[in-house]
Parts: C-alpha cells; structure tokens; sequence
C-alpha cells in the first residue's frame, strides 16, 4: 500500500487529502485512529499520528478529545483552493510548454479538453 519514494506519513496524509477532495471523506466524517491505521497497515502509530498531526495543523481534521479524529468543516473546499494555484503552475503551464513545442494550438488542447472532461466535471 505505501510503497512510494515519500515517507509513509506523508503517503497517509495525502491519501485522506485525496479522499476529502474526492467526497469518500466529508466534513464531519469520523477517520480510523493512529492504532487503527498501525493495526491495518502494519506501521509504526507514531507514523500515522504524525500523518494525522500534520492534516491537523493544516485545517482537514480536527480532534475531538476521547473519540477520534474528523474532516474539519471546509476542508475540501481549503483543499481545493490549495491545490487550484498549484495545479495551474505545476501541471498546465508544462502541459503548455510541451503542446507549443509539438505545434499543438491552443484551439486544439481546449477542444481536447472538452471532448475529455465530459462526465468528469464535478
């Protein structure tokens, strides 16, 4: 399961990332606990806890004392938010980059696009 090049926590926390932008986790929605994710996935709790401690800080989840962790309430759209600039310059200006230099026009990745996204748009 967390076999990448990064650490596991932070594999962890980009995984509950992904499923809080996706809609799998919403807001107010309970996450397994640091022993159940070192339980399930056979790592070290102190692993998952700084998974946790980090999504924390960052305004996904909170904790409630004595019952667990939750998706904070505007998580996915802090998220979203995030990861929109980001997306912008790492991903599409590359994407621009690549598509002049193989003569693709502007017209042409925006019809791509539109034929693609189809049933996609969210």
């Amino acid at each position: 399961m967390f076999d990448g090049p990064e650490p596991i926590y932070v594999q962890i926390a980009e995984q509950l990332r992904r499923q809080v932008l996706d809609g799998t986790l919403a807001a107010g929605d309970q996450v397994m606990s640091t022993t159940q994710y070192a339980t399930t996935f056979r790592i070290n709790p102190a692993t998952a806890a700084k998974a946790f401690a980090q999504l924390v800080d960052e305004g996904v989840l909170y904790k409630q004392r004595g019952v667990g962790m939750f998706v904070a309430e505007g998580a996915r759209e802090r998220l979203r938010e995030q990861r929109r600039g980001a997306f912008f310059t790492d991903r599409v200006d590359g994407l621009i980059a690549e598509a002049s230099a193989l003569g693709v026009s502007a017209d042409e990745l925006v019809a791509y696009i539109r034929t693609n996204q189809k049933g996609n748009d969210r």
